[in-house]
């Protein structure tokens, strides 16, 4: 496999360019120098790589010594961190690694050969160099022959290498998603052999890898991949109590809860928001947990499945430790999945206010896949869309046409009855009943008599 090396077109190939020159620097310099990893393999796969990382056997303080003002980042591992032309390249020192006793990081590092580098990485496909003075690729894994093949398979004994580091099983689930690649069978069997040594990463670390996962295209085959390895059950468990979690047939002629989920996943575009892809995944959650049947019909039924499952998925969301701004739009679609049942008999000002909520276009989005993911009804899904078509050509909700400022002048006072009232006046602008300011005034007038004082304090 040969790697042609194209003109700088965009910011990738200057990145590549920068690296480049990093490494003939440290060439004239005496030093061995190859790009690595990662950047190589994409390199080869015509795909556009994240970074250019270099591996070199100049040490760090031959790196710094030739390009001042580089940061010795990892020092300890020998990783040195370039900056030129406005890019950052990772330089790190050939290297052997130690025992891993934490099961993420060598305990120690000895500097080493291209050979003995190799040989410490994860997977075959990540363990090759490249040397762009010579334009060849160096190989010494067998990396080459199993990006042919389309085969992800840990170098040397896939057990060691997933003792080392134990996010190495999560990244080898990412990598078979994204690269659409086969397990090889003694790494697939180890990554199920020692699934429940993922308990001892750190959940960001898992969280991150689990979103780069569900945010990809193929984002089911990751996960049946988590699901059948073991590595689902142990940071994500609620998943697995959806399998076997029967649903009335009428409604759900696709099977139990599990396959539902599955199912709406393989429905949604290729390009997902987090909160979407979070609240698919979630959204009967707490299905389990409210199941029942009626003893006369045998009907089953999942009452406050929506609610309990906002209050389930904000709790293991903040257990993965994502961030507010995911967690919040995620457990607001959870809330209101089943609302959308509804939309045809709210009236206009509701159904407004409910369409004009920043999170409702995932939220839709959501809707349209449990409809397809089931029943396959989706005429409150087309009515919405119509809605919106109708309503382009203003705000979904307008300005108000009369402030709270307006009612203070009135002799109002702030406080809930002032509140209540604002809502009064705004779906009534909502419905067409109320125009124009004046209007609203002459409402007000007749309707709403200005609370006394007393009572507005004792709101």
């Amino acid at each position: 496999m040969n790697i042609e090396l194209c003109p700088l077109h965009n910011e990738h190939d200057r990145m590549r360019s920068t690296a480049i020159k990093v490494i003939q620097k440290l060439t004239h310099a005496g030093h061995t120098a190859l790009l690595a990893g990662g950047c190589v393999r994409d390199m080869l796969l015509g795909r556009e790589a994240k970074d250019f990382d270099v591996a070199t056997s100049a040490t760090p303080e031959q790196v710094v010594a030739l390009f001042p003002g580089a940061q010795t980042v990892g020092a300890h591992f020998g990783v040195v961190i370039v900056r030129l032309d406005h890019h950052h390249i990772e330089v790190a020192t050939f290297r052997s690694d130690g025992s891993y006793s934490d099961g993420r990081r060598p305990d120690s590092v000895t500097y080493s050969t291209p050979e003995l580098d190799a040989q410490r990485r994860d997977f075959t496909i990540n363990g090759l160099f490249f040397d762009p003075i010579k334009n060849e690729v160096i190989d010494y894994v067998g990396g080459q022959a199993d990006l042919r093949m389309g085969l992800l398979r840990a170098i040397g004994v896939a057990k060691d290498r997933f003792e080392e580091d134990h996010l190495r099983m999560l990244r080898a689930v990412r990598f078979a998603t994204v690269l659409g690649f086969d397990i090889e069978h003694a790494t697939w069997e180890s990554v199920c052999g020692l699934a429940a040594k993922i308990k001892h990463v750190s959940i960001e670390r898992i969280r991150e890898e689990f979103v780069k996962i569900m945010l990809h295209p193929n984002r089911v085959r990751g996960f049946d991949l988590l699901v059948n390895s073991g590595l689902m059950e142990q940071f994500l468990p609620e998943i697995l109590a959806l399998q076997g979690c029967e649903q009335p047939p009428q409604f759900h002629p696709e099977g139990d809860v599990f396959i539902h989920t599955r199912l709406m996943l393989s429905l949604l575009p290729e390009k997902v928001s987090l909160p979407l892809v979070m609240s698919v995944l979630l959204h009967d959650i707490s299905k389990p947990a409210t199941q029942t049947r009626d003893a006369d019909t045998g009907r089953i039924r999942f009452n406050g499945h929506d609610k309990l499952g906002a209050e389930k998925t904000g709790e293991i969301m903040r257990r993965m430790k994502f961030p507010n701004d995911i967690i919040e739009p995620t457990v607001v679609a959870v809330e209101n999945h089943m609302v959308f049942k509804d939309v045809k008999k709210m009236r206009t000002a509701k159904l407004r206010r409910f369409m004009a909520r920043p999170s409702f276009d995932d939220e839709l989005a959501l809707h349209r896949v449990d409809c397809l993911g089931s029943n396959g009804w989706l005429d409150n899904y087309e009515f919405l869309l119509a809605k919106r078509e109708e309503l382009a050509s203003e705000p979904m909700l307008p300005p108000r046409i009369i402030t709270g400022a307006d009612l203070i002048a009135q002799g109002w006072h702030a406080g809930k009855a002032l509140g209540r009232l604002l809502t009064t006046l705004q779906t009534l602008q909502l419905e067409g009943t109320l125009t124009t300011k004046e209007e609203a005034l002459a409402w007000v007038a007749q309707h709403a008599p200005i609370p006394d004082v007393f009572d507005a304090v004792e709101e």
